[in-house]
């Protein structure tokens, strides 16, 4: 659990098994956390949440598509499609795998390390390098 909130959501738990009011509990949380408090209206929410009967501090799982798209399947789909053919374009590949060009560009940099390359920047650093490695013999 990464929520930045939970722990904060804990404390309002704690505090509606002490019967504080939702007020009361809000201006603990903000003595204690400062500008990094959750809203007034959040606090609230979370107060009538536990309240009524809620022991789970954890958010709600959420209907509609994942979050990521970047599965350990779906990172070794976009790797097997770049070695079959280089010179696809992140559009084609996302096509290819019906998958968002946003998330084939993020496999491709964050979990693959890979990076466009323009041919013409290449060819002459080769060209240079070329140069140099003849040039000491």
């Amino acid at each position: 659990m990464s929520d930045r909130y939970l722990e904060q959501r804990i404390s309002i738990k704690f505090c509606v098994k002490l019967n504080k009011s939702a007020s009361e509990t809000h201006h603990l949380l903000k003595e204690a956390y400062g500008d990094e408090v959750m809203s007034r209206a959040r606090v609230f929410d979370w107060h009538k949440r536990f309240k009524e009967g809620r022991e789970d501090v954890r958010d709600d799982a959420r209907s509609g598509r994942p979050v990521t798209h970047r599965t350990d399947d779906n990172i070794q789909k976009v790797k097997d499609l770049v070695c079959s053919n280089r010179q696809l374009t992140v559009r084609m590949m996302a096509e290819e795998l019906n998958l968002d060009k946003e998330t084939v560009r993020l496999i491709l940099k964050e979990n693959l390390n890979m990076r466009k390359v323009s041919a013409k920047v290449i060819s002459g650093v080769l060209k240079g390098l070329h140069g140099r490695i003849f040039n000491e013999q």
